[in-house]
């Protein structure tokens, strides 16, 4: 059975938010699957370039179409964020030709929420007609996907996401009693991060886009500006990886907040594929997975992370070091969309 990959590589790919979607598909290259690209040619707003994203999106469908052969195994990335008019007319033409589609679901924006519209209802619905197997987060996304009447022999937890590097980190990280958060530090979607002054005990480092200091400067706070998205082993050196989200302190609210019930936010795979041990909130989905393995903390709180970080001793952070590291080295090696997609295939 020939396997081909449909790779849409939109504006998305110029910066670190790709970095999952560009992983799995060179985890998917390495198993045989045979890429088709999709290329955003322009990112203009005017109606010319608008048609030309159209002409272009066009020829790509097209030649995926003439490309694959009857009966292969195709894998697709959801959600696919720009408008292309054939996409669907293509999919479904394929579909006549016998292939079997698997679907890595990296989003679901119902359960994210902020930007949530027609268009991503649409995409959705459209995904869950068109896939033979779902490969979702965690077993929470799972329960959701149960109860949109997708039937379980269609759905494949993938546990967590892969974190692929160019180089080994060198050595287990340094114990201290820091606090790193890496990722997207727009304060409108992270608002929590303008009340760390209130936790003066804990140092906090923070690495990512849209950092903007608050009028009060926070002395344990310390912006250290961003890295290569897969070379993050000569950064992340020393003390634990904070994953968190929302408008406070006290728990994780919002719709990043809640969004984390069901998600496998990408920055636990970065910290872990690094060998730091993490901090999470404790109703998280990805709370089962740091407890499973050893790998962290769970929390209520910001204020009891201050509490739990002060008294850790060294040996404490030395066996949760040693299993973020074991973690992170089947993360570096693409092992969990790996297995997925191997017993993806094993259903078709």
């Amino acid at each position: 059975m020939k396997k081909y990959q449909i790779i849409d590589r939109g504006a998305a790919f110029a910066h670190a938010g790709s970095k999952a979607t560009e992983d799995v598909a060179s985890i998917a290259e390495n198993m045989g699957y045979v890429p088709c690209t999709l290329r955003m040619r322009t990112v203009g707003e005017s109606k010319w370039a608008k048609i030309q994203r159209q002409i272009g999106y066009y020829l790509d469908w097209k030649n995926c179409v003439k490309r694959i052969e009857a009966g292969s195994l195709i894998l697709l990335q959801h959600p696919f964020h720009y408008p292309q008019l054939t996409r669907e007319r293509c999919l479904w033409k394929l579909k006549k030709k016998k292939v079997r589609f698997v679907c890595i679901v990296h989003d679901v924006e119902e359960l994210r929420q902020y930007r949530f519209n027609a268009y991503y209802e649409r995409e959705f619905r459209f995904m869950m007609k068109i896939a033979d197997v779902l490969i979702v987060h965690n077993e929470a996304m799972k329960s959701f996907f149960l109860k949109k009447g997708v039937k379980e022999d269609r759905l494949i937890s993938l546990k967590i996401f892969d974190y692929l590097q160019k180089k080994t980190p060198l050595a287990l990280p340094k114990f201290e009693r820091t606090v790193v958060i890496a990722g997207n530090l727009d304060a409108e979607k992270s608002a929590y991060l303008g009340e760390l002054g209130k936790l003066p005990e804990i140092t906090f480092e923070l690495y990512g886009g849209h950092y903007k200091e608050g009028p009060e400067k926070s002395e344990n706070v310390f912006y250290k500006g961003t890295f290569p998205a897969d070379e993050p082993g000569e950064f992340l050196t020393r003390g634990l990886g904070l994953v968190w989200d929302g408008d406070t302190l006290s728990g994780c609210g919002g719709y990043g907040g809640e969004y984390l019930r069901y998600n496998n936010p990408h920055k636990l795979s970065l910290y872990l594929s690094c060998g730091l041990p993490v901090i999470i909130w404790e109703k998280a989905a990805q709370a089962a997975f740091v407890r499973e393995h050893d790998v962290g903390i769970l929390v209520e709180s910001l204020w009891e992370m201050k509490e739990r970080v002060l008294e850790m001793d060294e040996g404490t952070y030395q066996r949760l070091a040693e299993n973020a590291w074991l973690t992170g080295r089947k993360l570096r090696q693409g092992g969990y969309f790996r297995k997925a997609l191997e017993t993806a295939e094993e259903r078709m």
